[in-house]
């Protein structure tokens, strides 16, 4: 019973006020909204030749509910230190990109963030009006202990925890406590993989009643899963092929678990533009 109760308390509190929680169907797509080119393959699968490169996609995934509610996996960045770090290509706002799907940036509900990383994390200011789910966990170090070492927080921009931190001042910030095995209208978010302190997953119920996995970078490419072969950048490599095999297993089908950074995506799923395809 108090289990219930807490999972029905977790539902209601990542909703948005004007979003009834009937709503628990969505069309998922996934959005290019730049790409790095020339970037290290052995950055992404553990063990792969150095000298591999390739150009990766930078993608947000929208799950648009059936009655008005959208919400965003990920919000991509804007900072312009990352332009002169990395080279950046067709880059356009991930806020901008939405907009052959008709959204404009006020209109995101919910942003569902996977981990503090700069290109995961670095557009919460871009979706003034979403209130963000976030593992609790992921919260709490990178406010926090993380900020004690130079070596604990590498990929984490400061003005991203700062702006996280003003959202939930505001009262705009609901937090995960782990696996949540109960669905935020047609949502449900799984731990595993360690590619941060506490990296997320997500589930989402489609309208053709089959479940789609947004990996995020928890799988940078379909080679991982492929290969069995763990993500290069994981606190835990153990943990993280655990964790790509659960998402295979609750995926309705392996070719509805969807990677972080594969271009592939664009040509597996039908077309919506240059940008966007459906993934279901």
């Amino acid at each position: 019973m108090i289990r219930t109760v807490t999972a029905l308390i977790f539902a209601v509190s990542c909703l948005s006020p004007a979003v009834h929680a009937d709503v628990d169907r969505y069309e998922v797509y996934a959005v290019r909204f730049a790409t790095l080119a020339n970037f290290p393959v052995s950055s992404l699968v553990a063990g792969a030749d150095r000298s591999r490169r390739m150009d990766i996609a930078m993608m947000i995934w929208v799950l648009k509910g059936v009655d008005g509610r959208i919400a965003i996996v990920d919000s991509g960045f804007h900072r312009e230190r990352y332009f002169s770090q990395f080279t950046v290509k067709d880059y356009i706002k991930p806020s901008e990109a939405l907009a052959p799907l008709g959204i404009p940036p006020d209109d995101v509900t919910d942003l569902l963030l996977t981990h503090m990383h700069w290109d995961h994390a670095g557009g919460i200011d871009l979706l003034p009006k979403a209130r963000v789910c976030v593992q609790k966990d992921e919260y709490d170090y990178y406010v926090g202990e993380a900020w004690q070492s130079a070596r604990t927080h590498g990929g984490i921009d400061a003005d991203d925890v700062a702006e996280i931190v003003k959202r939930n001042i505001d009262g705009k910030v609901s937090f995960v406590r782990g696996d949540d095995e109960t669905s935020i209208s047609g949502v449900t978010f799984g731990i595993g993989g360690k590619h941060t302190w506490q990296s997320q997953f997500v589930t989402a119920r489609t309208r053709g009643d089959r479940t789609v996995v947004l990996a995020s970078d928890n799988m940078y490419l379909y080679e991982n899963l492929d290969t069995h072969t763990a993500i290069s950048q994981t606190l835990d490599a153990v943990s993280n092929l655990r964790t790509q095999d659960r998402m295979k297993s609750l995926a309705s089908t392996p070719a509805l678990l969807i990677p972080g950074h594969d271009p592939a995506v664009f040509d597996r799923f039908p077309r919506v533009s240059d940008r966007i395809v459906r993934i279901e």
